[in-house]
Order: structure tokens, then sequence, then C-alpha cells
């Protein structure tokens, strides 16, 4: 693109769904805003296959003096993120349609959007964290649109988990801005640098990782993810899983001090934790019940996987060119494989007049790609393994890595097999009118056929490699289908709820309870009691939590600004103490 042309491109795409949601408050706009809101990515989408990175837009009047620019990175995270949030745009045309479902959706839809393109776009820090933060917000009224109890619950989870990653994020750049040489008006390019020589680098670097981690589904800070996908709309839950999962590692990729300095220990805690998440997520999320809530949990495991990227990047700031190539060919494989799932789940529920083999056909495209067969699936995890492999200074231990990460694509498998057998056991349940399938067809194409886009955007891929590395792919594939029938014939789940982590809250007659029955207290006499005991320790937990939620959920309506203004002001006071 021209001068003039790719600077009004920068400005239109995080631009025109912001406008929406603001014409959106002209009540006589209403009426025409719905129908277009779908089309609200296309400028971004756009820009993301026309534009050329190092282009940047100015905007002087906005905040301190923002900038809008792409990267050959950011323009790959562009790509993904606008399909998806046009796809299922497409696909949530009811939800985005004039009446009442528009009134509680199709503003937090458009604002969402405008923070996740905006987050992408921006090259300053104030930019990047207002588009987070709006982002992050926005997407509370996605999730809690049903307004059911379990969408309400959901809600507070994924607000009060929100709040505490903002606060870790605002005090990390806060931070980090004082040691850049303009902590006024810093960019995000100045970040890594300045944070690789601050005195306060450890206090810094975990305030971005936890606080980027809560998006990005980090085990102990992830509970929020299978309560918000399983209750969100369709749509929302696919761009939520697809898109907004990704600002997490973007804020990794463009804070923390990748390739500026070898950190082993940090590198160490975050490569573990990675592996920890990638297997966690998989034994729990197989015992799940619900479809969606499989893919939440099959989510974190995959964020996992991306996790060791990033820690080996901490440790080996030498293997920076290849594992940045392998974080993001990942990140792309991910985002569009998971939303074609999500999409998929509404697809199957309603009766349609395709044929059932062409819908299972494309029920299995993503299914098979993070499994690691198809293509993009194959390249994401071959070219992760060979960045890691690459690495010479690093402890022994790691050469066990790229083993560990096969193993992990077993319960991957695992994970699809038990996704695909849920959504059989849901087929055609629903009698309504079928629906719309064009933005589920787009996106499971994009699945299949995005990866074919990296040489043109000059991103040199281990095809090579990944070609080789077919043999490897079919053990863990065979070994994983080979559990799952196992499971299905001898098994029986596990009652894990979603917010697994949560189950620390009960109260302790409750636990206690569980450990006698696991100790082997029996009789039915002994029986009758512990389960007398434990419905009234349970129904007593969850009374609680009733109250104390609508008690959380007034407070925040009702004094929310004032709550936020205390947390910026406690930030602020916690930097200059430090400073």
């Amino acid at each position: 693109m021209s001068g003039l042309l790719g600077t009004a491109a920068l400005i239109l795409a995080p631009g025109v769904p912001l406008a929406l949601g603001v014409l959106w408050g002209v009540p006589r706009l209403r009426r025409r805003i719905g129908p277009i809101a779908p089309w609200a990515a296309v400028p971004a989408l756009l820009l993301a296959l026309f534009g050329t990175p190092g282009e940047t837009a100015e905007l002087s009047w906005l905040l301190f003096g923002s900038q809008l620019g792409m990267t050959e990175t950011t323009r790959v995270f562009l790509f993904f993120t606008a399909l998806i949030w046009f796809a299922a745009g497409i696909h949530g045309r009811g939800h985005l349609a004039d009446g009442d479902h528009c009134e509680r959706f199709c503003v937090f839809w458009l604002f969402t959007l405008a923070g996740n393109i905006g987050l992408i776009l921006a090259l300053d820090v104030a930019l990047f964290y207002t588009s987070f933060a709006l982002m992050t917000f926005a997407a509370y009224g996605l999730i809690v649109h049903d307004g059911g109890e379990t969408a309400r619950r959901a809600g507070r989870v994924y607000l009060v988990l929100g709040v505490l990653g903002e606060a870790l994020i605002l005090l990390g750049l806060l931070l980090a801005a004082q040691a850049t040489e303009t902590p006024l008006l810093p960019m995000l390019a100045e970040l890594p640098e300045a944070i690789a020589g601050a005195p306060e680098r450890d206090l810094i670097i975990a305030s971005l990782w936890l606080g980027f981690g809560i998006k990005a589904g980090l085990p102990l800070l992830h509970f929020s993810l299978p309560l918000a996908y399983g209750a969100a709309p369709v749509p929302a839950a696919a761009a939520l899983a697809g898109a907004m999962i990704k600002a997490g590692l973007l804020g990794w990729l463009v804070t923390l001090p990748l390739g500026f300095v070898g950190l082993q220990h940090w590198g160490t805690i975050i490569l573990l934790t990675g592996l920890f998440a990638a297997f966690a997520a998989a034994l729990i999320g197989v015992n799940q019940t619900q479809p969606r809530v499989v893919l939440a949990y099959s989510s974190i495991s995959q964020m996992g996987l991306i996790t060791v990227g990033i820690g080996a990047w901490m440790v080996a700031p030498e293997q920076g060119p290849l594992l940045a190539v392998a974080i993001t060919i990942f990140a792309l494989h991910h985002a569009l494989a998971k939303a074609a799932l999500f999409l998929g789940t509404d697809v199957v529920r309603h009766r349609t007049r395709r044929p059932v083999f062409w819908l299972w056909l494309g029920l299995g495209i993503p299914a098979l790609a993070l499994a690691g067969l198809l293509p993009s699936g194959l390249l994401a995890k071959t070219s992760l393994k060979y960045g890691v492999m690459a690495a010479t200074e690093v402890p022994a231990a790691w050469s066990y890595v790229p083993l560990l990460l096969s193993l992990a694509a077993i319960g991957t498998t695992a994970l699809m097999a038990r996704h695909l057998w849920l959504l059989r056991l849901e087929a055609g349940r629903d009698d309504a009118q079928p629906t719309a399938w064009h933005g589920w067809a787009l996106i499971t194409a994009a699945t299949l056929l995005g990866v074919l886009l990296l040489p043109l955007w000059g991103i040199d891929a281990p095809w090579m490699a990944a070609a080789g590395g077919l043999a490897d792919a079919l053990w863990p594939l065979a070994a994983g289908l080979g559990l799952a029938a196992l499971a299905w014939r001898w098994l029986r789940p596990l009652p894990i709820p979603p917010a697994d982590v949560l189950l620390l809250l009960t109260p302790l007659p409750g636990l206690a309870l569980r450990a006698g029955r696991a100790l082997g207290v029996t009789g039915p006499a002994a029986r009758r009691v512990l389960r007398h005991l434990e419905a009234k320790a349970l129904d007593r937990y969850r009374s609680t939590d009733h109250r104390l939620g609508r008690f959380s959920e007034q407070l925040w309506r009702r004094e929310a600004p004032l709550l936020f203004a205390l947390l910026l002001a406690v930030v602020a006071l916690v930097g200059i103490r430090i400073a």
C-alpha cells in the first residue's frame, strides 16, 4: 500500500468497529449498524493481506501521542484475528441483527473487536494498554449475554481475574516505562531491552508474565476460560478462544526481554509451567462432558505448548529467530483450528440438509490439524521442536523436551476424540432453523490452507523438516486414539467441574468427607452419613457463593469507576515506592 493509503488502512482497522460501537449509542442508527456489524473486521483483514509491514500512522491527538503500525509478526496475528472475528460475525448474524439480541450483544461485540485489533497494531505502550483493557472489559458483556446464572457466574469469575490481570500488566508496564529513555511516551519496541537492564527486572517480568498469563490460560490462573467459553454464545466463544487468548501471547512477545538477555531461571520456570499446562489440561479436559469445555481445556493445553517456546527463548536468546517463527506459526495454527472447532459445535447441533459425510469431514479437519496430522499442525509442532532442539548452551535435561512435546500430542488427540464423541451425542439436537454455516466453512478452509500464506509474507518455515516429521506425528495420534478407545470401553469420566481450581474454595468439611471416602470409609450407614453431610456442606457453599457473587456483581456495577480509580492509585503508589 502507498503511504497515504497505508496510513488510512491502519486507522480504519480498529477505527471502523470503534466508530460503529460509538454510533450504536444513537437509537436511530441501531437498525443500520446491526446488519453491518459482522463486516467490521474486514478493514483489518484487508490490511493484513495487502498491507506493508513497517508503515506507521501518527495519532498525535490521541492520548499522549499514539502510533499504529504493523510488523512481520503482528501481521500474522492481525490476519487470524480479523479472519476469526469476520467468520464468527457471519456465523452469529442472528445475535448481531436488529432486536433484543443486538441490544445486549452488538455494542460489546464491536468494542471487543476494536480493542483486539487496536492492541495488535499499537506501537506505543499507552495505546496498547488502553486497547487491551477495552478488549478485556467489553468481553464481559459477551460472556454474560444469555443472562442466566451460569453465564453470570462465569462473568464474575472472568471479571475478577480480568481486573487482577490488568493490575499486574499496568504495574509491569509502569515499571518498564520508567526504565526507558522516554518514560512518559514509551514505545513497545523499547520495553524488552529496557526491562533486560532494569533494576526491578524480576518484578517486571513476573508482573507481565502473570498478567498476560491470565488471558493466555496459565495454570492456576486459567479457570475463567472453561467457564467463559462454555457460557458465551458460540460466535463469542470462537473469538475468545481463537483470537483473544492470543492477546496474552502477543503481550509476552512485545514486552518480555526475549532475545536481549539469557535468563535461565525464568526460562526454566516458564518452560516447566508450559509443560504442566499441556499435560494437566489434557487430563482434566478428557473428563469433561460438554464439548465447548473440552475445547477450553484443549486451548489451555495448546497454549502450554506455546509457553514452552517462550521459556526456551528466555534461556537461549540466540535461538530467537527460530523460536519466533515457531511461536508465530503455532499461534496461527491454533487460532484458526480452535475457532473452527467452536463454530462447528453450533453447526452440528442444528438439523441440516447438507450430507452428513461433508459435515463430519469439516468437523474433523481442525481436529486432525490440532493432533498434528494436517499441514498446519505438523508445521507448527515441527518448528517448535526444531527451535528447542537447536539450542546449545542449555541443561542436559532439555534433550527430553521434544519427547515430552510428542507425548503431549497424545493428550491433544485424546481431547479431540472426546470432543468429537460428545458432538456425536449432540448432533441434530436443536430442531430450530439451521444455523448459518458460511463462517464455519470459511474458517475451516483457512485452517487447512492458511499456512500457505507464510511464504508470501516472507516467513521461513521449516517445510522440509515438517515433511520429514510426518512419521513422528503418527505414533502420538495412534496412541491417543488407542487411549481414547480404552477409556470409552473401560473408564468413566471423573466428576471434575469446569472451574477445577475453584474446588479449593469448597468448605473444609466437604474436603474432609472426600478424603474419608478415599481412605476407605465404607459401609451403608457410613456412606449415608457422608452423603448427607457432604450435601449440606455443598448447599452451604453454593448459598455462600451465590450471595457473594450477587454482592460482588452489584459492587462492580455500581462502583466500577471508584474501584478502578483505587486500583490505579495502588499501582501508582507501588511503582513510586519501588522506584
